[in-house]
């Protein structure tokens, strides 16, 4: 996956955006002003994702390039290292993951609201 394809897999998600909070350098994708995805913009070498606390232990002991979170929580966040060895199709399962995740976590009212989008 390159930073195109990450941009705009995310980007077609339902109630997304894509913002600068931190820097001008850190990418970030929110649901509803929640963040579920993290990565940099200057150099596209990992993805961080929002992870249920036994997932992503699980994945962290499975792959080699699932590690914790950088600057994060580092049990609800994974940071996953862009170096070919995590296919694409199971990088958009954990996109969808963190997306959802977040998504049930919201308020009633921001889930009402991101339904009618």
């Amino acid at each position: 996956m390159n930073l195109e394809t990450f941009q705009s897999y995310c980007l077609a998600k339902k109630g997304v955006t894509e913002e600068f909070p931190f820097d001008n350098s850190t990418l970030v994708y929110k649901v509803m002003g929640k963040m579920f995805a993290l990565t940099g913009l200057e150099k596209f070498e990992s993805i961080n994702l929002k992870s249920d606390p036994e997932i992503g232990a699980q994945l962290r002991e499975e792959y080699a390039s699932v590690v914790p979170a950088y600057h994060m929580n580092k049990k609800h966040w994974i940071t996953v290292l862009i170096d070919g060895s995590i296919s694409d199709k199971l990088l958009r399962e954990w996109i969808d993951s963190s997306y959802n995740l977040v998504c049930q976590s919201l308020t009633k009212s921001h889930q009402k609201e991101l339904d009618s989008l």
